[in-house]
This record gives C-alpha cells, sequence and structure tokens, in this order.
C-alpha cells in the first residue's frame, strides 16, 4: 500500500509532442519495456552560469540519471533522479549516456561517468536494482570498462561513452559502446564482467551513441553518425550480435539546432518507436544548446525486408492528435 500511495504523488505530464519532456532539459534517451510499462532513462542537461561560452566538452552539465515513464505513450510519470556518479565509490560527475536492460528480475544500469584516481578517465560503469526506478547500487566497485582497456585511437580518453546493451536470442549478453572507435564485448552471465575480448565493429561514419535492437531475427546496430558537420543517426543490421554487420546509411537527419543526436529504439505495444534529442526547447530564458538538449520521440516504421523506414522528425511526435 506505502509504494501504491507513493506512485500516487509522483508528478505526471501529458504527451504534447516534441520535444515530450518540457520542464528539464533532457538528453540520451534510452527507453526500457517492462510488465506493460514503458520506462525512459535520460541524463538531465543542467544550466549552470557560464555555459555558453564554455568549450571543448565543458558545455555539457550532467549530475543525475532521470526516470519517466508510461503506459500508453501519451500520460508520464516523474520518478525523478534514479542515479548518480557519486553514487559509484570511484565516480566524480559526469553522467554521460547510459542504458537500462533487465535479466532474471534484475535491472543492470551501464552508464558513462567520469572516473577518480587511479583511472582518470570516462569509463562504463554499472549499476544494479531489482525495480526499474531502483535504488540502484554498484555491484563490483570498480569500472566495468576503462581506459587501459581499449585502444584510444584518435579520441584518446573519450572512448569509452555511450554503453548499449543487448541479450540475444542464444541467452547471451553483449554489451557495445564507444566514440570514434565502437567497441563490442560478450558479458558474462552475471552481467557486471566482460567475457572474452573486446571487439572493434567497422561501420561507416561511427561516432558515438550505438544502440543494440532485435526484431524478427534481425540485430539492428542504430548509432550516432557523421552528417553534414553535426551528427546523424545511422544504422546497420547482422544476423548475430557478433557481426558481420550490414551498414544501411542514414535512418534520420540531423536534430535541430542540436550538434549530437543519440538514438533509443524500441517496440512498444506493436508499435515501434525512435527516441533521440534535439535542442529546441526553452526553459527559464534559456535557449537550447550543445549542452541543453530535449528528448523526443517519433514512430518507427519497417520495410517487408526488415530495413527501417527513415524516420522525419517531427514537432507532433507521438501525440494523441497525430
Amino acid at each position: 500500500m506505502t509504494s501504491c500511495t507513493q506512485q500516487s504523488k509522483l508528478p505526471t505530464f501529458k504527451n504534447t509532442g516534441n520535444p515530450l519532456i518540457k520542464d528539464k532539459f533532457t538528453a540520451d534517451p534510452a527507453p526500457l519495456v517492462h510488465n506493460g510499462t514503458l520506462y525512459l532513462y535520460v541524463g538531465h542537461d543542467e544550466y549552470y552560469e557560464g555555459q555558453d561560452s564554455a568549450s571543448g566538452g565543458k558545455e555539457f552539465n550532467i549530475t543525475e540519471w532521470l526516470c519517466y515513464s508510461t503506459q500508453d505513450m501519451q500520460t508520464w510519470t516523474d520518478h525523478g533522479t534514479v542515479l548518480k556518479p557519486t553514487d559509484f565509490s570511484w565516480g566524480i560527475g559526469e553522467a554521460w549516456a547510459a542504458q537500462v536492460v533487465e535479466k532474471d528480475g534484475k535491472f543492470y544500469y551501464y552508464v558513462t561517468a567520469m572516473a577518480n584516481e587511479p583511472y582518470n578517465s570516462r569509463v562504463v560503469g554499472v549499476a544494479v536494482g531489482d525495480n526499474p526506478t531502483g535504488p540502484f547500487t554498484d555491484p563490483i566497485g570498480k569500472p566495468l570498462v576503462t581506459d587501459d582497456m581499449t585502444d584510444n585511437g584518435a579520441r584518446g580518453w573519450w572512448n569509452d561513452i555511450d554503453p548499449t546493451a543487448l541479450i540475444d536470442d542464444n541467452g547471451q549478453a553483449w554489451l557495445c559502446w564507444g566514440n570514434g572507435t565502437c567497441f563490442l564485448a560478450k558479458l558474462k552471465p552475471n552481467m557486471v564482467e566482460l567475457d572474452g575480448e573486446i571487439q572493434v565493429v567497422d561501420i561507416p561514419n561511427f561516432v558515438e551513441g550505438p544502440w543494440l535492437s532485435k526484431r524478427d531475427g534481425i540485430y539492428y546496430l542504430t548509432y550516432a553518425s557523421f552528417g553534414e558537420g553535426r551528427e546523424t543517426i545511422s544504422y546497420a543490421t547482422a544476423s548475430s550480435v557478433g557481426g558481420p554487420w550490414t551498414p544501411h546509411g542514414e535512418l534520420t537527419g540531423m536534430a535541430e539546432n542540436s550538434f549530437t543526436i543519440h538514438p533509443g529504439v524500441i517496440e512498444f505495444k506493436d508499435k515501434w518507436y525512435l527516441f533521440y534529442h534535439n535542442a529546441t526547447l526553452t526553459l527559464d530564458g534559456h535557449k537550447g544548446a550543445i549542452g541543453r538538449r530535449s528528448v523526443c520521440v517519433d514512430e518507427l516504421h519497417y520495410n517487408p525486408d526488415g530495413t527501417m523506414q527513415y524516420v522525419e522528425q517531427t514537432k507532433q511526435g507521438v501525440s494523441a492528435s497525430r
């Protein structure tokens, strides 16, 4: 009874089109469907004095991950903050892209954060909870992926970001991540350790933000790609997560007013959706910017051969009037 009472006190809002969330700047959407409810995990882009003159990645100020949920894509419940980088003993801030997946009644939250000594770089961490909204705790007391485990390449310490996870039809769990280089590795059955070597996935124009999904026996790797000066979203398909991956070009174009874009692909109640972000929201007099983004959602459709149809980014989104 207590949990029901607490649930009823959580704030709700109606979907009025894109951007979906209008009372906060949000980014890097990661949907999860569990027991007839869609949960949406996002990073909270937060304004600070001096943000508009910052550069070199310092435009971003994300210190927490938020969660929202819906049963119909129209009425959304705001669950507030569900995890922070500082909830990890090694975390010192910078809550970048993350994703939650479920296995055997446990919810695994794969995150990007900045790590303290001895790592001193962005890393991939994992937290686990018994419910989609937490509480989440660190089961291993250290990052899952650290800078010394991957080839730095051209992007140096930025490469271990944006984790996505998927359990394939054989029950094998996979973790994919990267900036500049797309990394892929198997996870052990415990979901908190890598199993074997880290592979590099060679897909064209890869920047960051990979997202693994599956539909009708086809696996999809959707990702932020190089466009004309800003990021777009492209995708590739494979018959197994281990590849080989066949590229299919762009799924959608550049996000309005935003250098970055980040895909989240999910099926919910017999419809498919593409979550992403742009930077069109003005909040408290602050316009959207590279570090003040806004999560959006549009329907995603597939061709008979399993390829994805190009997604036009709309202001209507998936509102009831559509």
